[in-house]
């Protein structure tokens, strides 16, 4: 590797005592060292010490280029830390890194837990709702937070979610001689001493969680009564067969519910929700924040087909309200080989015109037809739903 103008530290609550000799090189031969306040004070950075900028930026320390800079963070600066937004920016000549031991694995070791068998979230900066889709009954997280008010607030919010009885374990200074260590319940939290950095470790118990099977109740969505009803949601997120990663066009999404559990089906999917309707797409922001899904479900207010040129590349594509042929024809023209496409059709007219596509262009065509038990007299009958047609396609 090339000498590099740019290093990574990893730092401790130790210090000093708890930098490799590398680590310690770097620093000495420093022109400028950036970090928070705490981490200049911990290393002793004098008048090379340089604070991170407010609201947080890295151009500060890419304009430096050519100086010999050191970087500070809390253990790895890789994992929820500095360091993956720097290396986005540079070359890999430009940088080396030294990590420590990161505040999850500190927490982890001071638990007893198995690391890779616990859920690791970085809450400093995010909201609680980031926890809807993990929080089970059994499960174990480990969670960093801002500073002591957020990890009050965050009792109050297991609390008022039914997690009352969950286990706080409030981690503060771990691995520094300040570290401190006390457990308590959620629904009991009467802690107000509690200092930064800190993280929280919670062995949930109480409420069972959100379920994981595609099919959500309608009744955990905000919407006017336009959404894909649940079995029909769940029979759509499998046609559209979501994969770590990928990207879902919900086009006509209605209350959003398609583009949530999409996203919600596999790590890092992500999806964009265009809806004409300004109550409609102020629905789906308001699913995308109560699912903890804000950053990766956008939502944009427009006239299917408008704009798709200009949107991000799908692997899916679901069209829900609203098929036309020019709607398929626009989106058949824009998205690229190898992309999913699934329609469902309510109306005579548009079942007539997915099966006419489906002729033209191949795929799966599937009517769905069902009916739930009503009161009918004194006695009970079936109440048939419209069906619903389903046209499957790769393009």
């Amino acid at each position: 590797m090339a000498d590099p103008w740019l290093t990574i530290i990893g730092l401790g609550e130790d210090g000093h005592a708890g930098l490799s000799d590398a680590s310690r090189e770097a620093l000495a031969a420093a022109d400028i060292i950036f970090g928070g306040p705490r981490h200049l004070a911990l290393v002793d950075a004098g008048a090379r010490g340089c604070e991170w900028s407010i609201p947080f930026e890295i151009d500060p320390v890419l304009a430096q280029k050519g100086r010999k800079v050191v970087v500070l963070a809390s253990g790895n600066p890789f994992w929820y830390g500095v360091g993956g937004s720097l290396s986005a920016r540079l070359s890999p000549e430009d940088w080396t890194v030294h990590p420590a031991p990161s505040t999850f694995s500190l927490a982890a070791a001071r638990l007893g837990w198995r690391i890779e068998e616990t859920a690791c979230l970085g809450l400093h900066a995010a909201p609680f709702e980031r926890l809807v889709p993990i929080v089970s009954q059994g499960v174990r997280v480990i969670c960093l937070m801002r500073n002591g008010a957020a990890v009050t607030s965050l009792a109050d919010w297991l609390t008022d979610r039914g997690f009352g009885p969950s286990e706080m374990t409030v981690m503060e200074a771990l691995g520094g001689p300040s570290e401190r260590i006390r457990t308590a319940r959620a629904d009991e939290f009467t802690m107000v001493d509690i200092e930064h950095p800190v993280a929280v470790g919670i062995a949930v118990a109480g409420n069972k969680g959100l379920p994981r099977a595609s099919g959500l109740s309608d009744d955990v969505f905000a919407h006017d009564g336009q959404i894909t009803k649940r079995p029909i949601r769940a029979m759509t997120v499998s046609a559209l067969a979501p994969r770590a990663g990928e990207r879902l066009w919900d086009l006509g999404a209605g209350s959003g519910s398609i583009s949530v559990e999409w996203c919600l089906a596999a790590p890092g999917a992500t999806a964009v929700a265009v809806e004409a309707r300004a109550d409609r797409a102020a629905n789906i922001r308001t699913n995308a924040a109560a699912f903890g899904l804000a950053h990766r479900l956008s939502v944009i207010e427009a006239s299917v087909p408008d704009g798709l040129e200009a949107m991000p590349v799908p692997d899916a594509v679901f069209v829900g309200g609203g098929v036309s042929s020019h709607l398929l024809e626009r989106v058949w023209e824009v998205i690229p080989a190898g992309t999913r496409l699934v329609a469902n059709a309510v109306t005579l007219e548009s079942e007539a015109l997915l099966v006419s596509w489906q002729a033209d262009k191949g795929g799966d065509l599937l009517r769905m037809e069902l009916s739930s038990s009503a009161p009918l007299g004194r006695m009970r009958g079936w109440d048939r739903a419209r069906p619903v047609v389903q046209w499957s396609v790769l393009r």
